[in-house]
């Protein structure tokens, strides 16, 4: 009990030094707490306004931890406390006023504020190394151990704490479900990185007491180097191979991927990049060659990657997933260079051009999503003007468009859309929408590749806000059928009409087509209906990647001797072409009528 209680001091008395020495990411992430507690206290989608702050108190932390770290390097900042946090203050400020006018939290909004993060993350990492003042894989092994320690300590916390809730709700009263949110909230967004900050030591200090706490914080765990040389290396070594003999395929057959290499070769780097750092401090024979060799083997790698990039930019313009895949591959060849020709100490140049990369990739206007833009204009403009729809003059609508220029301007447009770029088309009608104005505007409706079989996809739903109308039928059923569906469903649907019996079934005829049909006791089929051909219409009218239409565009009937059938789609998913996921898929709600 008493070890117990000592450590609970000692962790208490760390948090508080935590606390003190970090002051704005310590009332940052308080807030930041307090606002998930209050979004969980809702039980519905939080304000707007909620959401933004939330954003920016996670920014303020991190700027708040490297306002810290530039005041322990450098001896003239740190005279000019109250300023320097005022600046960090003023910067999250900043970064709130630009959120503030946004429509919503965007992907966009998601994506530059984790570059700014990680820019931030990476300058933390570098401050305490610059000149040498501190090596920088020390700095790093730190870092790595302090938030793995913080990460199971937060498990183990979050683990008792719910067993405790559980064993009161159960044995003593009733606790709101709530109580599990708000115990995860506290935990990991305020205990953990609070107490990961309080495992950090302040690097460089000439204070003895801050000396012996920097001398057991870099100790390298034993289970850490086994891990790190007789595992992870041998890991990425053999991986490294497979990726060279790839490459010799590629070299052989003269066939280049379409897209799968590039996020394998950026984890690939990424993880070897991390590897590299971690193994640095070692002086084991793996350790050892590993440093020698991967630097070497990287920049190959990536080259090749880089080719693959520049194949599918040249087919298919800039995204922001293509941007950054390009732009990592830029980053990782640069430090590959850089690990060749520098000692492993000077690692810290690898953090430093990480930050200046992220800060590069949202300043406009060569950020991700204006680079993005810009190609995707250029492209969906071209592929117009080479078809006569797009002229000097204005749009000239053409029904006959070949299929390609159909998918891809469809693609380009809902890209467009989806980012709220259409209104930079000046070309188009004002108020544009894609699924009802572009057939009038460009002479056909939205239509989309599924693949590389070059097929189609529809998804369509009924607009569940409209009345259906029921009169004349005495049973309503509900149905779902896949296209992997084999033969006849084992969903079947027994009832009674006036003290006849009746069996409603859903036969599966193909990966396209299903069969409703409503059997008499004896198994005859009284009436019934296939489904794809009606299906096969909508694809022909609707023309939309989603889109929701009435209840009667969405019907199907069918009658034969007095009986119907009134089958009303609640939606419909079809992918047309060879791939493995073409097919069509049926959810509906079926009426039937005796006579």
């Amino acid at each position: 009990m008493k070890r117990i209680n000592e450590t609970i001091r000692r962790v208490i008395k760390a948090i508080s030094r935590a606390v003190y020495r970090f002051p704005l990411t310590a009332v940052s992430l308080i807030g930041a707490a307090s606002l998930i507690c209050y979004m969980i206290s809702l039980h519905k989608s939080p304000p707007l306004i909620t959401e933004k702050l939330l954003f920016t108190l996670l920014v303020s932390a991190v700027l708040g931890m490297a306002a810290q770290f530039a005041l322990e390097r450098f001896e003239r900042l740190s005279k000019m406390r109250l300023a320097v946090y005022g600046l960090s203050v003023l910067l999250a400020a900043g970064y709130f006023l630009i959120l503030r006018p946004a429509p919503e939290v965007s992907v966009e909004i998601g994506v530059r504020t984790f570059a700014a993060v990680f820019a931030a993350v990476c300058f933390v990492l570098w401050f305490p190394s610059f000149r040498d003042r501190t090596d920088f894989n020390k700095i790093a092994l730190v870092h790595f151990k302090s938030v793995f320690t913080a990460a199971l300590y937060a498990a183990v916390l979050s683990a008792g704490i719910a067993a405790i809730i559980a064993a009161v709700d159960i044995l003593l009263l009733n606790v709101d479900n709530d109580a599990y949110a708000y115990m995860m909230a506290v935990v990991w967004v305020l205990f953990a990185p609070v107490y990961y900050l309080s495992l950090l030591p302040r690097f460089g200090s000439e204070d003895e007491a801050d000396r012996a706490f920097m001398r057991n914080a870099e100790k390298y765990p034993r289970f850490l180097e086994i891990l790190v040389s007789n595992i992870a290396v041998p890991i990425v070594a053999v991986y490294t191979l497979v990726l060279f003999l790839y490459f010799v395929k590629i070299l052989v057959t003269l066939n280049w991927p379409s897209g799968q290499l590039g996020p394998m070769v950026l984890w690939y780097s990424a993880a070897g990049l991390i590897l590299f750092v971690l193994a640095s401090p070692l002086d084991n024979r793996f350790a050892l060659f590993y440093r020698r060799a991967f630097p070497k083997a990287l920049i190959p790698v990536v080259v090749m990657q880089l080719v693959s990039v520049g194949i599918r930019l040249r087919a298919y313009g800039f995204t922001e997933s293509r941007y950054y895949v390009a732009l990592f591959g830029i980053f990782s060849i640069l430090t590959g260079v850089l690990m060749t020709i520098k000692p492993s100490h000077k690692n810290s140049l690898i953090a430093l051009l990480a930050a200046s990369f992220a800060v590069f990739s949202v300043i406009p206007p060569v950020d991700a999503f204006t680079v993005s833009r810009i190609s995707q204009i250029a492209r969906v403009e071209n592929i117009l003007r080479s078809e006569g729809i797009l002229t000097d003059v204005g749009l000239q609508p053409k029904s006959g468009a070949s299929e390609r220029t159909k998918f891809e301007t469809t693609s380009i447009l809902s890209y467009l859309d989806r980012h709220g770029s259409l209104n930079r088309l000046s070309w188009l009608p004002e108020d544009f929408s894609l699924y009802d104005d572009m057939e009038g505007a460009l002479g056909f409706p939205p239509e989309y590749a599924s693949g590389e079989s070059g097929g189609r996809f529809l998804y369509v739903s009924v607009d569940a806000e409209k009345p259906v109308a029921i009169s004349g039928y005495d049973v309503s059923v509900n149905i779902y059928t896949d296209r992997y569906a084999n033969g006849p469903d084992l969903s079947t649907f027994s009832f009674s009409v006036r003290g006849v019996d009746y069996t409603l079934s859903v036969d599966r005829l193909s990966r396209e087509d299903a069969r409703v049909s409503v059997k008499n006791a004896a198994g005859e089929a009284l009436v019934e209906s296939t489904l794809h051909e009606f299906a096969d219409s909508l694809r022909e009218t609707a023309g939309a990647e989603k889109g929701t239409l009435p209840p009667e565009r969405m019907t199907l009937e069918a009658a034969k001797d007095g009986y119907r059938l009134k089958i009303v789609f609640q939606n419909i998913s079809m992918t047309v072409g060879e791939g493995t996921d073409a097919g069509v898929d049926y959810s509906a709600v079926v009426l039937f009528g005796a006579p």
